[in-house]
């Protein structure tokens, strides 16, 4: 069998990882939470610079991927956003509209269809229980522990599965 010619992915998850998340997160600590406030100001995301650096630097030997646990109808703004920040060109892994399943079963299920084909040189994600999920299943993985702790964004992440 020979080998892959195309270079290993490095896949980066976008909210806390890459886009600083803080000034929406109170529509997340109202009940019933707004979903719609919350993705409507995403276009608004400071950039991490941490986690921009890495996947700039990334892009030198991997080619960046981003797998979001967003719905499917941000893409136009996730994409603008990429692109407004200089982040490298690659494919937005993002989940179904009516996905509610947790993050870490949802990346996890993408990570390993695409590694059939891939090598994933690594997974950068702020959520630690997508990292346990991913390291579990032999993955190299990076926690994205530098933005601001963010509890009501990691509770919908698993009990809701919004994002």
């Amino acid at each position: 069998m020979s080998e892959n010619p195309r270079r290993p992915l490095a896949v980066f998850d976008i909210d806390n990882t890459l886009a600083d998340t803080g000034h929406r997160q109170h529509f997340l600590e109202r009940r019933p939470r707004d979903w719609g406030g919350f993705f409507g100001a995403a276009p608004a995301d400071p950039p991490l610079g941490r986690g921009v650096a890495l996947a700039v630097e990334s892009a030198a030997d991997c080619e960046v991927v981003y797998l979001t646990g967003r719905p499917e109808r941000c893409r136009a703004d996730t994409v603008d956003w990429l692109t407004r920040h200089g982040l490298p060109e690659g494919r937005v892994w993002m989940r179904g509209n009516q996905d509610r399943r947790p993050a870490r079963t949802t990346k996890l299920e993408v990570l390993k269809r695409i590694a059939r084909g891939r090598e994933v040189r690594m997974l950068v994600d702020d959520d630690e229980l997508v990292c346990q999920s991913a390291r579990a299943a032999g993955f190299r993985v990076v926690l994205a522990d530098w933005a601001a702790q963010a509890p009501e964004l990691k509770a919908a992440q698993e009990g809701e599965g919004r994002t």
